[in-house]
């Protein structure tokens, strides 16, 4: 029965007095009325400093409430309030990079006095959709989203627009929601490490790109075609390949580049997964890098100087993506201004290492 304890037969004597107390039951605030003769509002009120309460009464009841080591109920504070103090994040994966950007949320979160509850959709469009209606329920202040490589539909997303509840899409965007951003300048990562490889004097130079639905994707590979044409390169068709964010897929798309007639002497990854998937296929060909094949990645997550060859990668700031991405979201439900046409663009940097290091970088122009 719920309130009623079990108790193992025994001879409890020796009890310390702290554990026999808190055996009672909690107080609530309707003893703190019944002990005083007033009514449970008036007591509700005193606890809140309320101005229609008498000073003496205020003094009393809170006297009382220390006497009892009274706690308010939390959970109705907030079903009253509808506010949780929590914010609902949805993530594709907890790979290195979004579990790096939830650090971030839950650092500023924290400060703020906020409560993150994470919900990976592992790359499915169906636990997104099962994700977002959880946490609705679960009555979240608001959400910071990403979208997995699935979705192509978004009314779960309009469906948290609909209820009035703060969104702001973090990493990977959907354009067609009109929500505050806070992304990476995808096109310019992708620039810089297609402009990388052409400094180093590759010419024939593949992609590996993610899922064609994914904004980051597409961005990133407007960045390799906008290297390759100020520098007069040709884009080959059949050097440019789609696949998931994963290591498998790349192994398999690199071999099949690499057993071609005419095979690229450099390939971008548009992720460090599927760098190191390329990475094991270009081993297995026994190639050289950087002499033979050149090879960058994004993220510049650890792994990428674990290796030999180290990888060159392009530096998202992750951390710094995940913080900025909550300080929008307090700053969106905290005002009464509308931010949903702000983006927050974060630049990346290209790391260099020997993986496609062919001339010491003081020697390039």
């Amino acid at each position: 029965m719920p309130g009623t304890l079990s108790v193992i037969p025994g001879n409890y004597s020796g009890l310390p007095v702290i554990f026999t107390e808190a055996m009672e039951k909690q107080k609530t605030i309707k003893d703190i009325a019944q002990a005083l003769g007033i009514s449970t509002s008036t007591v509700s009120r005193a606890l809140r400093d309320a101005w229609d309460v008498k000073a003496e009464t205020k003094k009393a009841v809170k006297a009382l409430a220390e006497k009892f080591n009274y706690e308010p109920n939390r959970l109705a504070i907030s079903l009253l309030k509808r506010q949780t103090h929590t914010i609902g994040v949805i993530i594709p994966n907890l790979d290195y990079v979004l579990a790096t950007m939830v650090k971030g949320i839950d650092e500023v979160a924290l400060e703020a006095g906020y409560t993150v509850m994470v919900c990976q959709s592992d790359e499915s469009y169906g636990r997104e959709i099962v994700n977002t209606n959880r946490l609705l329920d679960s009555l979240v202040d608001g959400f910071i989203f990403s979208v997995s490589s699935e979705t192509k539909v978004y009314e779960h997303i309009k469906k948290i627009q609909a209820k009035k509840k703060p969104l702001v899409q973090f990493d990977r965007v959907v354009n067609a929601i009109k929500t505050p951003i806070v992304r990476l300048d995808n096109i310019e990562g992708g620039y810089q490490a297609t402009k990388h490889l052409i400094e180093q004097g590759y010419k024939k130079i593949a992609i590996l790109a993610g899922p064609e639905n994914l904004n980051i994707s597409n961005k990133r590979m407007e960045g390799f075609e906008k290297a390759l044409r100020e520098h007069d390169i040709k884009l080959n068709k059949h050097f440019s390949i789609h696949c998931d964010f994963n290591q498998q897929y790349a192994y398999e798309a690199t071999r099949e580049l690499l057993n071609t007639r005419n095979r690229p002497d450099a390939i971008f990854t548009i992720s460090d997964r599927m760098a190191i998937g390329a990475m094991l296929a270009i081993k297995e060909k026994k190639l050289n890098m950087p002499m033979d094949i050149g090879l960058v990645g994004f993220n510049n997550e650890p792994v990428t100087n674990l290796v030999t060859p180290s990888i060159s990668s392009v530096e998202m700031f992750a951390f710094e993506i995940g913080k900025a991405a909550a300080k929008r979201f307090l700053e969106v439900l905290h005002s009464e201004e509308d931010l949903s046409d702000q983006e927050i663009v974060i630049k990346p940097k290209m790391v260099v290492r020997e993986s496609s290091r062919r001339i010491p970088l003081k020697d390039i122009s």
